[in-house]
């Protein structure tokens, strides 16, 4: 008897270790960013889209800086000793009436921005991707409508500076 249990355990032991040995390999984030690029350059946004929002371009910039550092699969640094370089364009900005109650009154409205992203590494001077991403905020048409379209503007950019943040990250 003391042996069939000693048989039984180690079974079981082996059975158990085998199936933990495929947790330890598996990842929420895919396969690991291309080998030499450890640290990527940010220059600030290029806008080009003829929105007046003259503080959306660096905005956008510190926000995308910020949730690399905290991301912490690449290094924020300098274009001259970076390893690879995120140039981002706003190419369009639209800001449009989602809400219409009666009498034709706006009460909600749409912003949408879309950015021109190309990843480039600087070690080989190769394109690795280009992409485009879009994204938008909503906020109310109210008496203060300035200050909710900066609201609708600030959602919008957290959306696609994320976006980005997951295909730098994610998809390799």
């Amino acid at each position: 008897m003391n042996r069939v249990n000693r048989v039984l355990s180690l079974t079981l032991l082996f059975l158990m270790c085998l199936s933990f040995s495929d947790c330890g390999v598996y990842g929420f984030r895919g396969n690991n960013p291309p080998p030499g690029i450890n640290s990527i350059a940010v220059p600030t946004f290029k806008d080009v889209s003829g929105f007046s929002a003259p503080d959306l371009a660096e905005s956008m910039t510190q926000q995308l800086k910020s949730k690399i550092t905290s991301d912490n699969t690449f290094r924020v640094a300098d274009k001259n000793i970076a390893d690879a370089v995120l140039n981002c364009t706003i190419t369009s900005v639209r800001d449009e009436a989602l809400v219409v109650s009666s009498g034709e009154t706006v009460t909600r409205r749409k912003i949408t921005i879309t950015v021109k992203v190309d990843f480039e590494n600087l070690k080989k001077q190769k394109k690795i991707w280009d992409k485009s991403f879009e994204n938008f905020g909503e906020y109310e048409s109210s008496n203060d409508a300035f200050s909710q379209r900066t609201n609708g503007l600030l959602i919008a950019s957290e959306r696609i500076t994320e976006d980005i943040i997951n295909d730098l990250t994610s998809n390799w």
